[in-house]
This record gives structure tokens, C-alpha cells and sequence, in this order.
């Protein structure tokens, strides 16, 4: 099965990364990809855009030459309280909402601590997906997590630059994560975290963790563009009607 719908990428405004909106138009359209999300830093990481950045989405385009594209963030959490970095009316201007741990806005702590954080993250109802939660210095209770996810309709991603280039070591939580969500009978969603656009839509290793877990494909996001739009109308976003012609 082709997955052509990729939620995690990083652009030029993270200073970080090396590709331009150009040019993950131009590689999914290479590589078949049907839906995309930009989801630059939140503003509190030090080399991310400024809060200007995700208000003046705007002015972007949400389809080209019949490709879809999201506009996000992947937000940091703050503290324990589980606030992030981009907050009130101007959320209703993004189409998608990322929020994960970055060492330079949330040191790592405790288990207890990590937990707490995403738990009141996620029943915030601002956040729709948390970002590798899988990552070994954010260790966190898995099953108290999956459960609040699954309760709060968030799902949570199996990154996959989490087994590449960052994050390492993060195979055996990612693992026990998918498995925890599946019976929690959560939702997964697959994200290529890329910061170059050659590796969008990269999913193998991902994939791998969700194979060896038998991870129902009816709740994986991935799985069609109308999965996903219909996840984030669900919650609450209220999306274009642009990507009608997603479907044609």
C-alpha cells in the first residue's frame, strides 16, 4: 500500500532545514504525493520563524498542480502544563497543529514529569498530533499516554527521522507505543520529519514499527488524504474547500 499523505515538514524558516515550499511542491509531485503539511518550528526553539510566520500562512497556497498542502506548526511544549508556543485565535489559522518535546524550550526530566506534560497537552484540545514521542530522552508511561490519546481523539506519530538522523535509539518505545495505541484503539499517523525535501514521504522504517505490531491500517492518518482532512474536521479545524480536488 502507498501512503502519499505526509504531516511533518520543515522548511527554510527553520533555519535548521534546506528546503523551500518550491520545493516540496516539486518532490511530491515527483514522488506521487497527494498531501503535505509545512510544519516549521514553534517560536520559542532559538533558530525557528518568527510567530509572523505561521500568521501569514495565509498567503500560501493550498494546492498546486493538484497537490495538497497544510498549513502547520510543530509547536513546542512549553512546561508542564502542557502550554505551547502558539496559542489563541491564531491557531484557527493553521490547518494542522504539531507539538513535541525540544531540548532547548523543555529539558528532559523525569518519566513523571515528561508525562504529565504530554497528558495536559494533549487533553488541551489545541494539539492534534504529538511529535516522536518516542524519543529516548523524553522517556514517558506509554499506556498513560496512549490512553489519553485515544480519549482526546490526538494521535501520535511514528517519526521517522527518529530512526536516521536524530533521536536514536528510539526504536523500542516507538514500538511499544504503536502497540499500546493500538489497544487503546488510538490513531497513528506516520511523519518523515524532513528537513530537506528529498525525504518526503520517506516512511520505511516507520512503517516497519506499525508492521510488527499488526497496527490496524483503517487508524493510521496516513493511510489516504481523506483520512487525514477528515481526522482534523473532526477536530474541530474547519478546512478549504480547495481540497476537494484531492478526491477527484
Amino acid at each position: 500500500m502507498a501512503f502519499l499523505v505526509d504531516i511533518h515538514a520543515h522548511t527554510i524558516a527553520s533555519t535548521h532545514a534546506y528546503s523551500t515550499v518550491h520545493d516540496y511542491f516539486s518532490v511530491a509531485k515527483n514522488k506521487g504525493i497527494k498531501l503535505f503539511a509545512i510544519t516549521d518550528h514553534g517560536p520559542d526553539m532559538a533558530d525557528a520563524p518568527h510567530f509572523w510566520h505561521f500568521v501569514n500562512m495565509r498567503v500560501l497556497p493550498r494546492v498546486v498542480d493538484g497537490i495538497g498542502m497544510l498549513r502547520g506548526i510543530e509547536a513546542n511544549i512549553k512546561n508542564t502544563a502542557g502550554e505551547i508556543d502558539f496559542y489563541g485565535d491564531y491557531l484557527q489559522l493553521l490547518d494542522i497543529v504539531l507539538a513535541g518535546f525540544h531540548e532547548p524550550v523543555f529539558a528532559p526530566s523525569s518519566q513523571e514529569t515528561h508525562t504529565h506534560a504530554l497528558i495536559n497537552c494533549i487533553e488541551s484540545g489545541y494539539v492534534d498530533i504529538i511529535t516522536h514521542p518516542g524519543n529516548p530522552a523524553y522517556p514517558i508511561d506509554i499506556e498513560r499516554v496512549a490512553q489519553a490519546a485515544a480519549k482526546h481523539n490526538v494521535a501520535l506519530e511514528i517519526n521517522n527521522s527518529s530512526f536516521l538522523t536524530s533521536r536514536k535509539g528510539s526504536l523500542t518505545n516507538c514500538t511499544a507505543i504503536a502497540e499500546a495505541v493500538k489497544h487503546a484503539g488510538g490513531l497513528l499517523v506516520m511523519g518523515s520529519d524532513s528537513h530537506v525535501a528529498f525525504s518526503l514521504g520517506d516512511f520505511e522504517k516507520s512503517l516497519e514499527v506499525i508492521n510488527a505490531v499488526d497496527f490496524p491500517i483503517d487508524r493510521l492518518l496516513n493511510r489516504s488524504p481523506e483520512a487525514l482532512l477528515a481526522f482534523l474536521s473532526a477536530r474541530g479545524h474547519t478546512l478549504s474547500d480547495e481540497y476537494s480536488v484531492l478526491f477527484e
